[in-house]
């Protein structure tokens, strides 16, 4: 590396290199960033740009590929999604007075979880560093949004470390060298491997108290430093050595406690869409429908709440009644319209204390702040909006600050000047004139010579080759004072300069270049002058934030019909004529069809529904608005239903959908057995169970029998609320076995050799499955249908006249216990609907009803 076979230039790029070796490194030269030898092979492959070869050092041809510097954030923003690191070097120092090459400094990394710049975030969505490790049992994580300074950790157990990751979605996660931990298959965020001794706990500690200030963490709810804390550390060190410095915005710790939030395992998440689509689509989701905030704070933390759902229903009661006291705001939309003047604070204020914002960042900050105080008169009276109301006092001496130093609309960058505002400061304002005035200047020297010479064609001017001078007519030449100096011979005339031209010379070809130093350096002092109002602008945004989400789910109720749910803590759950949000929707914008809605009742004594129908007749549906009514009432919105009572609530799971995992070996049904088994492992008496279609995976007996074992345990053991889908009729009959099992069922009707779906949920058992008619719907080929009824037929006669034989159709699919019989069950198996007359049929109805009273 330090070979003289290597130019100074090359010495110093592989010196710069060396120190980051595992990133691409962008390094400064005039107008262009350069990337040289395999990072040029690299960059060229992945950024379409063209690779080039000048010169040779060592022996060596130099390799060279190179983009634009005002270009930089568009390549940027393409490498980082596509999971690389860039090293960015800029140069110091004058070019004109270095010797040798100019100096040149590592500025800044940047990686996949270190994003800073609004031109590479998503606005509505975080971007998160995620740290990971494991040790005794104990997982650690602790995650960290360099965008906007908030900094968690939580400690829980290594199996939860898929949920974990579908509920952060991280964009780079950080693992110890040496663990051996598998991460679940996904192409959604960069793995970094880093040196073990760096998640050391008490090395861990001794930086985290540093960074806050404090002599321990106890101030946080950390009293007992375990893995998480070394987890911590290890991911503040990391994020320090991206931004090449201290992090002033990352001020606080947060711990989340297990029990905090509403569990939701990753398959949860995945099958609720929440906010993304099985595929992995942005849209139709819950949060898409939801979110119409005002701000992408408020968008962010939408996000944030509906993966986060609470678990105190007096936080929960807090958000509801802030809600619904928006709702009956007039004025709503005047208020959100006012709130969405507001520019994203949050962002803005990481970016100050990191040095990196821009003029028209602190342009929008001082409108932002401004526009705050014409929201508070249109609050309504409620506990949580006084609360908000109060954090969103802006600051008096930022606002004034900022009003008087930057422009109405500054220059984009700082480099171009036309930032500080006229006024702020003198000199700078007399370079600025000088600029801009020279012209008085000109004309004032221009009379004041022609007087003093007698010279009436005198002319005062200026040219970029020669500068300012005066030209004279040789005709005129014996009346040249002797204070001018020749500057240049033409023709018929001579250029002269006098000591006050000269002067002026000096000053003005100089203010530009003073004016754009100068600039900068207020530029920098404002910086410096906002740095200590950072943790309350902080706190601004998240009360902005706040208010927009409360807005945004009162605007939602409004146009969307839905209403306030009540909270009680006890074993109840109760909606009324519930609706699936996002297929509502769907409908009404689809072919403007209306949605129909269904009741849904648990309580003590009725905790599992069995639940029967036609393949497309909606059971998911049905399943699915039940834990979207629940999360969303947990997050202190109102549900799309006519009323709905919660109870006390803990977990949410699902078992939907089938979809093999090939990337980790296994199949659709060993997916579908191992989030049963996490189910069964993990549900308690407070958790809502959805189970759909369990054991059709596999054989006809193999999946009886398991879903027959499966729903039982969930009856005796979980006792969780339940909702079972099954096309296994033979499971029906565990709502005579066990009291708290109902039977209900979506039904269809067939009409002129087609099905109608109803899509009502009625009582009782399903009589048939139409799994026929459906896959005619499906666009299955007329001869395939034909023959699959003849089959059909072929089959149930068999099982009606050979049910003794060992067939796989024709037997009795399973022998279940046989319930106890009563005298009124013995009398509905013994009529023969067909035989009765009207007399007999009402003789019958007075026996069944004394009966039913006996």
């Amino acid at each position: 590396m330090n070979t003289p076979a290597h130019t100074p230039m090359m010495q110093q790029y592989l010196a710069l290199k060396s120190q980051h070796a595992d990133k691409l490194l962008f390094y400064r030269m005039g107008d262009f960033y350069e990337l040289f030898f395999d990072d040029a092979v690299k960059a060229a492959r992945l950024l379409d740009i063209t690779l080039t070869s000048r010169g040779q050092t060592a022996g060596m041809p130099i390799k060279m590929a190179g983009i634009p510097y005002h270009a930089a954030e568009g390549y940027l923003a393409k490498l980082v999604k596509l999971g690389e690191s860039v090293a960015i070097a800029e140069q110091f120092g004058d070019p004109a007075t270095s010797k040798g090459p100019v100096e040149r400094r590592v500025v800044r990394i940047v990686t996949p979880g270190t994003l800073t710049d609004a031109a590479l975030l998503d606005d509505k969505r975080e971007n998160l560093l995620l740290a990971v490790n494991a040790i005794k049992g104990r997982l650690g994580l602790a995650w960290i949004s360099l965008a906007s300074g908030d900094f968690r950790l939580l400690e829980t157990v290594p199996e939860a470390l898929a949920s974990e990751l579908e509920r952060l979605k991280p964009a780079e996660v950080l693992l110890p060298e040496d663990l051996n931990l598998d991460l679940p298959a996904a192409a959604g965020y960069a793995v970094k491997r880093i040196a073990s001794w760096q998640f050391d706990i008490e090395t861990a500690l001794r930086n985290l108290t540093r960074q806050f200030q404090t002599q321990d963490l106890s101030g946080f709810g950390v009293d007992e430093p375990g893995v998480a804390v070394g987890v911590a550390g290890a991911l503040l060190e990391y994020a320090r050595q991206t931004q090449c410095g201290a992090l002033p915005h990352v001020n606080t710790l947060s711990v989340e406690q297990a029990g905090q939030y509403l569990a939701l395992d990753a398959a949860t998440r995945r099958n609720l869409e929440l906010t993304e689509t099985i595929r992995g689509e942005p849209a139709p989701t819950l949060f898409s429908l939801l979110d119409s905030c005002a701000t992408a704070m408020g968008s962010r933390l939408m996000r944030h709440w509906l993966h986060h759902p609470l678990r105190n229903q007096h936080k929960v009661v807090r958000r509801r009644d802030a809600v619904a006291a928006l709702v009956e705001v007039h004025d709503l939309e005047g208020l959100r319209a006012q709130l969405g003047e507001i520019h994203d604070i949050e962002r803005i204020a990481a970016r100050v204390a990191l040095r990196s914002a821009r003029p028209r960042d602190l342009s929008s900050l001082r409108d932002s702040l401004s526009a705050l105080p014409a929201l508070l008169p249109q609050l309504p009276a409620n506990a949580l909006l006084d609360e908000l109301a109060q954090q969103l006092q802006p600051p008096r001496e930022v606002v004034d600050l900022l009003a008087r130093a930057v422009m109405d609309e500054p220059s984009v960058v700082i480099r171009d000047g036309g930032v500080i505002r006229s006024g702020f400061h003198a000199e700078l304002d007399e370079l600025r004139a000088i600029q801009t005035n020279h012209g008085d200047f000109l004309l004032a020297l221009e009379a004041r010579e022609r007087e003093r010479t007698g010279i009436p064609n005198l002319r005062v001017e200026y040219n970029r080759v020669h500068g300012f001078y005066i030209e004279i007519t040789n005709s005129h030449g014996d009346k040249i004072p002797d204070d001018y100096r020749r500057r240049q011979t033409l023709k018929n005339a001579e250029r002269y300069i006098t000591p006050e031209l000269k002067a002026f010379e000096d000053k003005a070809l100089s203010a530009q270049e003073r004016s754009l130093a100068l600039e900068k350096a207020l530029y920098e002092g404002l910086l410096d002058a906002l740095a200590p109002a950072v943790p309350t602008l902080q706190l601004l945004a998240q009360a902005v934030a706040g208010l927009d989400v409360l807005a945004c789910l009162a605007e939602r109720a409004r146009v969307l019909d839905w209403v306030a749910p009540s909270f009680r803590d006890e074993t109840v759950l109760s909606i009324e004529a519930g609706r699936h949000p996002v297929v509502e929707q769907q409908l009404r914008d689809g072919a403007g069809e209306a949605f129909i809605a269904n009741d849904l009742h648990f309580d003590a004594s009725r905790k599992l529904l069995l639940i029967t129908g036609p393949n497309m007749g909606g059971k998911s549906t049905y399943m699915r608005q039940a834990a979207l009514i629940v999360l969303l009432a947990q997050i202190g919105s109102f549900v799309p239903a006519k009323a709905a009572t919660i109870g006390r609530l803990d977990r949410i799971f699902t078992r939907i959908g089938a979809s093999d995992d090939l990337a980790g070996g296994r199949s659709t049904f060993m997916v579908e057995m191992t989030e049963t088994a996490n189910i069964l492992n993990n549900a308690g008496e407070h958790a809502l169970v959805l189970m759909d279609e369990v054991g059709r995976g596999t054989s006809t007996f193999d999946g009886l029998a398991l879903a027959w074992a499966i729903a039982r345990a969930l009856i005796e053991k979980n006792r969780s609320y339940t909702l079972f889908a099954t096309h296994y009729f033979e499971l029906t009959r565990l709502a005579i076995e066990y009291q708290q099992v109902a039977n209900v069922h979506l039904d269809a009707v067939e009409h002129k050799d087609k099905i109608v779906f109803l899509h009502s949920v009625e009582e009782g058992p399903a009589s048939q499955s139409y799994g026929l008619q459906v896959a005619q719907l499906a666009g299955v080929p007329r001869e395939t249908i034909r023959q699959a009824k003849r089959y059909l037929t072929e089959l149930e006669n068999q099982r009606a006249s050979q049910a003794g034989q060992g067939d796989l159709f024709a037997a009795p699919v399973l022998e279940l216990p046989e319930p106890e019989t009563n005298p009124l069950q013995d009398k509905l198996l013994a009529i023969d609907p067909d035989s009765l007359t009207p007399r007999d049929a009402l003789d019958l109805l007075y026996e069944l009803s004394r009966l039913a009273r006996a």
